[in-house]
């Protein structure tokens, strides 16, 4: 049987970046693009998923503190953290509910997220009565929290509206790259209530949208020199890369009570993430062949996949909830809330905020 390969789906996690490089040494070795095309991008899909959901439910949070817009030209800085929190339902999957075509399998297996045991032996087609290719599905890694920083700046705008405003440049991060941007916009509603100016409670309606781009490299080369052909030249399969777009969408009412040091907050919303994933260049792909040797079957890296599918995660969308707190110290704030969804989220940040 052929050795492992490689195995650098584990890319996925530098993109995922903000997991600390410990996970990351963990999830270097899995490994499913032996399956081929459509079975590589339906097992990525489902193992990836728990993540993917969780990072987006976090660049989701920490949008707002208080649903008071800035005074014209006010403004506010932030600098934070949510943590998205992998629901239990999500740390396994069954591999024969997922649309795999050429391999089989059952059982249930883990996700990413899920323990750190092995799944079950994914069979691929027998060739000429030769024995298939099987390998077995990986092990999670036994976290379902994912941190998410986030950089902020609010401005107010006329008629009780304040602007807001998120960016990070490309950044290298390991062997790729991570840049993001959102914008989102507040818009107070109790400014239209008579006698608004009386009462220490603001409600509002705020829509915001972030989009995180990502890209690393994988390393997946041939097997034993003895199992694959000379048809190989150095450096044929130096071009693979892989690319995940991930956007997220929060529209929510909120309201605030603003007293002078401590405010309460929470709001009540609609939530929706979607990941799409890009994996491009040559890598090699076991094959059989059907020519028994005198040690038994060879298995060839004589395969080329060069046409993977962009993998689209299953969207997570639903009601978001949240409560939370802000402390104001003249200019300086803290702030921290729990947002209740399918995905929970905490969430706490530090800022400067002006009028």
């Amino acid at each position: 049987m052929i050795r492992r390969y490689a195995k650098r789906i584990g890319a996925l996690g530098v993109i995922f970046c903000l997991v600390s490089s410990g996970l990351y040494s963990q999830i270097d070795n899995v490994d499913f693009l032996k399956a081929g095309a459509a079975d590589g991008a339906a097992l990525t899909s489902a193992y990836i998923l728990p993540w993917a959901n969780a990072f987006g439910a976090g660049i989701n949070g920490n949008w707002y503190n208080t649903a008071k817009p800035h005074k014209l030209g006010g403004f506010d800085i932030s600098i934070g953290a949510s943590v998205g929190i992998v629901p239990s339902s999500d740390n396994s999957f069954d591999v024969s509910t997922i649309g795999l075509k050429t391999f089989t399998g059952t059982g249930i297996s883990p996700t990413i997220s899920g323990a750190k045991v092995e799944g079950p032996t994914l069979t691929g087609p027998t060739v000429s009565g030769i024995p298939p290719i099987t390998f077995q599905a990986p092990q999670g890694v036994n976290w379902g929290y994912i941190p998410v920083p986030i950089v902020q700046a609010g401005v107010g705008l006329p008629l009780g509206s304040e602007i807001k405003f998120r960016y990070v440049p490309k950044i290298p991060i390991g062997e790729g790259d991570v840049s993001l941007w959102g914008v989102g916009l507040l818009h107070s509603i109790m400014q239209y209530i008579p006698g608004n100016k009386l009462l220490p409670l603001d409600v509002s309606v705020f829509g915001g949208y972030t989009k995180l781009t990502g890209n690393g490299t994988i390393n997946m080369q041939p097997g034993d020199p003895q199992f694959y052909t000379s048809q190989y030249s150095s450096g044929s399969f130096d071009n693979q890369n892989v690319e995940l777009v991930l956007q997220a969408w929060n529209v929510s009412a909120i309201a605030s009570v603003n007293l002078p040091v401590i405010s309460f907050y929470g709001g009540l919303g609609y939530t929706k993430t979607s990941t799409v994933i890009k994996i491009t260049g040559n890598f090699p792909i076991p094959t059989i062949n059907p020519v028994l040797s005198t040690s038994g079957p060879v298995y060839e890296d004589d395969g080329v996949l060069n046409d993977f599918p962009e993998i689209n995660i299953k969207n997570y969308s639903g009601l978001r909830s949240n409560i939370g707190f802000r402390l104001k110290f003249a200019f300086f704030t803290f702030h921290a809330d729990y947002t209740r969804a399918l995905y929970n989220v905490v969430s706490t940040g530090l800022g400067f905020t002006f009028r």
